[in-house]
């Protein structure tokens, strides 16, 4: 799939997304004529087909109305009818006909008015894209040649998102009454007490004296408060920057020596002083056997 041809189908999936609420796992329902172009053009297996236009994971859908036409249409479609009985039957209530319908018929029931399983159609059909493009909230899927193609919202559909938006931007009725109900309250309880201070006015100055009292009731405290030296607020002392370990900062000891014994201590503090060599006399003992004959 070419870069550009993705990038127009992720915008269109994201359109969807946002303004009728699809969700992951999409779900695609697949009629008869989009299997049979799918098998005769070797477009391989669905499950891996779908996930890759639509870029996320996918289950593919039939009805048995569908099946059932598959079935009326002979031996040439036995290789559709197999591949439609391999995808997941979708159960609902809008499926419940008897006799059976035709697949065009049934795919309309099954979207109604407004799409509420949220369903990407699968379909060749042409005449039938451009009923369903007149119904909001409905993405078409066709094949054309060797590759799928997701068909981009209709205008009908695009202005219906347009209007929904503005509707959300505006305040609705019934929050309106709302908001009127409760400022309606609220001045009420204002005339309530204002009325309440006019009618106790008498009372006004016994409640500024019984105010004087307490604050110099609380000054009381306080200077007694000061006087025994209690603090009013409990303080916290700041952590500061320790020194270093004392027993870190000790001297090393020297090891003894082994063999030396107790004087190691003095022979290592005083320095070593080498002794000397003894000079021998060397005496000739020729000369002196012939200095005793003469």
């Amino acid at each position: 799939m070419k870069v550009l041809k993705q990038k127009r189908f992720r915008k269109t999936v994201r359109f969807y997304k946002a303004c009728f609420a699809f969700r992951e796992p999409f779900k695609v329902l697949c009629d008869g004529n989009f299997l049979h172009f799918a098998l005769s053009q070797r477009l391989g297996s669905l499950q891996d087909a779908l996930p890759s236009l639509l870029g996320a994971a996918t289950k593919a859908f039939v009805t048995r109305c569908i099946i059932a036409e598959l079935k009326q249409l002979g031996e040439s479609f036995s290789g559709t009818l197999l591949a439609a009985r391999r995808l997941e039957i979708a159960k609902l209530d809008r499926c419940n006909h008897e006799p059976f319908k035709s697949a065009s018929d049934c795919l309309g029931a099954m979207v109604g008015d407004n799409n509420p399983e949220h369903f990407f159609i699968a379909t060749q059909d042409a005449e039938l894209r451009k009923r369903f493009c007149k119904v909001y909230g409905v993405a078409l899927i066709f094949a054309k040649k060797n590759s799928l193609f997701l068909e981009p919202p209709s205008e009908w559909q695009q202005k219906f998102s347009r209007l929904s938006e503005a509707e959300r931007m505006h305040v609705k009725e019934q929050e309106l009454k709302i908001i009127d109900f409760r400022a309606m309250k609220k001045k009420e309880a204002e005339l309530i007490q204002n009325l309440d201070d006019s009618n106790h006015g008498a009372d006004h100055a016994e409640g500024v004296s019984h105010k004087v009292s307490s604050a110099l009731a609380k000054e009381e405290t306080f200077e007694q408060r000061r006087n025994l030296n209690v603090k009013e607020r409990p303080v916290f002392k700041r952590k500061r920057a320790k020194g270093p370990n004392p027993l870190s900062c000790q001297k090393k000891q020297k090891k003894p020596v082994p063999g030396l014994g107790v004087d190691n201590h003095t022979s290592q503090t005083t320095p070593h002083t080498p002794s000397r060599r003894k000079r021998c006399r060397r005496r000739n003992r020729h000369n002196c056997s012939s200095g005793n004959i003469s």
